[in-house]
């Protein structure tokens, strides 16, 4: 490619916060996997972050290491670099989650397992680990070992990726002609304490592809740095308090706000 593939843009937004919000959207909490040397990156930096230990290289290294950050949880694992991954195909894979210690799709173009959209279970900590150990560093053939049954795509263009600066002129091409692309909405936000420093303004009039309160949130933590975690704030909409999964709607008056500090 090139570049950085999390920082391709579409529709105005970067593939990494496009992947992060769709994430935030079907899971408890959504983490950006990286390596120690990318946690400065401006692209990384904003979001919550799992970074690499010293188990495996490449994608089975990131997996590795939020099994170990978090053991108890399954893992819903996204690649950034699916342009055309969407609602639809996520909550096909989640609604299909079952006693398999994987649930993963079928790739439409080879038939093997797609591991970079795929649900690992807390059982496959185990088993992971051996096969790192064993040197045995690719994720497709650790569920292809696993011999778990796999799901057929429902949409078979969801998981294509990008790899070359031709196929990012044509992925772009195709996810406008698909309608991919988020309808955009004009929306005003206020800051206030430490938002309001972390942003460098009160108030902002802005438009964004987000679906939803969580949604624009998570925008504007990669946009303005902010830090704090949404589960630290509270959320009002046209002066009412509102919930992060409340639709969001063109000409919101939005206010985000922090704890308050003392007594």
């Amino acid at each position: 490619m090139g570049r950085d593939k999390a920082t391709l843009d579409y529709g105005g937004r970067s593939q990494l916060a496009s992947a992060y919000a769709l994430l935030a959207r079907h899971c408890e909490r959504a983490f950006v996997s990286v390596r120690a040397d990318q946690v400065s990156e401006p692209a990384r930096a904003a979001l919550p972050q799992i970074v690499d230990g010293a188990a495996g290289s490449g994608p089975i290294a990131g997996i590795a290491a939020a099994q170990a950050a978090h053991p108890e949880a399954a893992w819903l694992v996204v690649a950034c670099d699916l342009p055309f991954l969407g609602d639809a195909t996520l909550e096909h894979l989640v609604e299909r989650r079952g006693s398999s210690p994987i649930t993963a799709f079928r790739s439409t173009h080879d038939g093997l397992p797609e591991p970079l959209c795929a649900i690992y279970e807390p059982a496959t900590r185990g088993p992971l680990q051996e096969a790192i150990a064993q040197g045995r560093l690719c994720p497709r053939k650790f569920i292809i070992a696993s011999g778990v049954p796999l799901l057929e795509q429902p949409d078979p263009a969801a998981l294509d990726n990008v790899n070359t600066p031709e196929d990012y002129a044509a992925a772009a091409a195709r996810r406008d002609a698909r309608g991919v692309c988020p309808v955009t909405r004009t929306v005003h936000v206020q800051y206030f304490a430490a938002l309001r420093e972390r942003a460098g303004r009160g108030s902002e009039t802005l438009a964004t592809g987000a679906r939803t309160m969580a949604d624009l949130y998570e925008e504007l933590r990669e946009l303005r740095g902010l830090a704090l975690p949404r589960d630290m704030l509270k959320v009002a909409v046209n002066e009412e308090f509102a919930a992060w999964d409340r639709p969001l709607a063109d000409g919101d008056r939005v206010v985000f706000i922090p704890p308050v500090a003392g007594g």
